[in-house]
């Protein structure tokens, strides 16, 4: 990560670690790094840490600050230069950016239960049928596990316990025999003849 080490006497060397984005320095408590030094305004400078490095802004400060002894309004900082603000020399140690990605432990899917009529059973019901299959995880859920998302006016959407992905059915699915013709014309006779009492 970026630093800078303070050699002015009465720091007692401390080193300061710049975080990422911008960092105030100045007097005011306030700011991200504060120096308490007479020759410091409130908000003397910015010290903004990106990918590509340090950036200096000076905010408007009354004894202004300098790089390697020269007035520095704006500036990309190097590694070695000196920075002074006020009268408090810096040392730019390093200007680099540490990014740490933490490792993600992913479990690895669990290999799939067969029934002895061969097929995949619930994951978490290993006795009963699985219906639906996740789209994105591959978890096999029975009926009962899946859930259930009714949508106003259109077909229910059936979405994984785990990941909350889209389900689709798998295994035989029971199909309803249509009516013929005369089925319906039964139904339809059956209704408009029915006693109104229900007899």
């Amino acid at each position: 990560m970026a630093r800078l080490l303070i050699q002015s006497e009465g720091f007692g060397n401390r080193a300061i670690e710049l975080a990422m984005g911008v960092n105030r320095v100045g007097r005011d408590s306030d700011c991200e790094i504060c120096l308490d030094h007479d020759t410091i305004s409130s908000l003397h400078c910015e010290l903004a840490l990106t990918d590509n490095g340090v950036y200096l802004h000076d905010c408007n400060s009354t004894n202004g600050t300098f790089l390697n002894g020269e007035p520095a309004l704006e500036a990309w900082l190097d590694a070695g230069q000196i920075l002074k603000i006020g009268d408090v020399e810096l040392l730019v140690e390093s200007t680099t950016v540490t990014i740490a990605i933490p490792k993600i432990e992913v479990e690895a899917p669990k290999a799939p239960v067969i029934l002895e009529n061969g097929l995949n059973a619930c994951s978490q019901h290993p006795e009963i049928q699985a219906t639906f299959a996740c789209t994105h995880c591959t978890e096999t859920m029975c009926n009962r596990c899946v859930r259930v998302m009714r949508r106003q006016g259109g077909q229910p959407l059936y979405l994984c316990r785990v990941c909350s992905h889209k389900c689709e059915r798998i295994g035989p699915v029971e199909v309803k025999k249509k009516k013929g013709f005369f089925g319906m014309l039964q139904d339809t006779v059956r209704l408009h003849f029915k006693h109104p009492r229900g007899d």
